[in-house]
């Protein structure tokens, strides 16, 4: 008889209708993706050094390090917000009628009772009441988005139109001087906020530092930033997982408008004067530091540490093109390729390393 040859073992096949499988990513990659913001900042420093003999001075550290403390304020604020999902397109716009509250407030005082007795509050109760405005300004963004289910986007950009037409009511446009206190009201003490030193260290430095680790250990320790990563990373299944959904991101919106008021205050105090056009395109510099600093767009994914080194490379990036001539304009376009880039950079990312943080 012919004998029948058996057939060979058949060939493993990928199934029917599934992707190929995915090669891992070279861990190089991953590192570089994790660590562009420090690299970018190392290399804006060096560009800058080489450009600029003076830049590494100690006192254009000094200035730039205030500068980037602004910066990095708003940001940690802005860090909470799209970390939901969410974006603060007012932040730069409740600044400015920060500043101008505040200005009104030295200034002028309050006038109370029937008998018209002006009331001059003092300075640490003019910082109190004017970033608790701003608290409030972000709840009703919030209130906005989470109430009356308006887009983020569209909520927030009405608001600064609302808030910078507001910071010009205060004073018909005009600039609020000498913000200086007197003695005889027992207001004085308000430019140590923004220009005053302890240690040596400029006080805005100081007041960056204690919010970043404040906000650090919140969001990386507590019920309320985990809620916060949760509603980011899926909403639905936050709200499934029974967290309360609106007003995570409702709060969000409260501590971003009281870091942009409190920046506002510094602004005024750094200057000594207030204007209502103070904090113009704040908004984008501080997006700019949360994106640079890994935060994604979409939200769940970004660290306050990432946006504190964010914060140095526009910091960095705008002081050093002023000190090499660089006209406004084409700072203008710099910064906003950067922004774009970062955002390229973030979904990149994502389709090469596939894995949230």
């Amino acid at each position: 008889m012919t004998s029948i040859a058996s057939d060979p073992a058949p060939m493993a096949a990928q199934p029917v209708g599934q992707p190929l499988a995915k090669p891992p990513t070279p861990a190089w990659v991953a590192v570089l993706f994790k660590a562009r913001a420090l690299i970018a900042l190392a290399l804006v420093t060096a560009f800058f050094s080489a450009m600029a003999p003076n830049f590494l001075s100690v006192a254009s550290v000094l200035i730039t390090a205030k500068h980037i403390a602004t910066i990095a304020i708003l940001g940690i604020g802005m860090t909470y917000v799209i970390l939901t999902g969410g974006i603060d397109l007012s932040v730069g716009s409740i600044a400015g009628l920060a500043g101008m509250i505040g200005g009104a407030l030295i200034l002028n005082g309050v006038t109370a009772g029937p008998l018209g007795v002006v009331i001059y509050p003092s300075t640490l109760t003019v910082i109190a009441v004017v970033v608790a405005i701003g608290g409030l300004i972000g709840l009703l963004n919030g209130t906005l988005i989470t109430r009356f289910g308006v887009a983020p986007f569209i909520a927030t950009l009405g608001v600064l139109y609302v808030a910078r037409g507001a910071a010009l009511l205060c004073s018909n446009g005009a600039t609020f001087p000498n913000l200086i206190g007197g003695a005889e009201y027992g207001n004085q003490g308000f430019p140590l906020l923004g220009a005053g030193r302890l240690f040596g260290i400029p006080v805005p430095v100081l007041i960056m530092i204690v919010l970043a680790v404040a906000a650090a250990w919140v969001a990386a320790n507590t019920p309320f930033g985990r809620r916060v990563y949760a509603v980011g990373g899926s909403e639905r299944a936050a709200l499934l997982s029974g967290v309360r959904v609106g007003r995570i991101k409702a709060l969000v919106y409260v501590i971003s408008g009281m870091c942009a008021a409190l920046v506002g205050l510094i602004v005024a105090s750094d200057l000594v004067a207030a204007h209502p056009a103070s904090g113009e395109t704040f908004e984008l510099s501080a997006i700019a530091a949360v994106v640079l600093g890994g935060a994604s767009l979409s939200g769940g994914r970004g660290t306050i540490g990432g946006t504190i080194i964010g914060a140095c490379v526009i910091g960095v990036l705008g002081d050093g093109m002023v000190m090499i001539g660089v006209s406004e304009f084409w700072q203008m376009v710099i910064k906003g390729t950067v922004i774009v880039a970062a955002v390229v950079l973030d979904q990149l990312q994502g389709r090469i390393i596939g894995a949230r943080d």
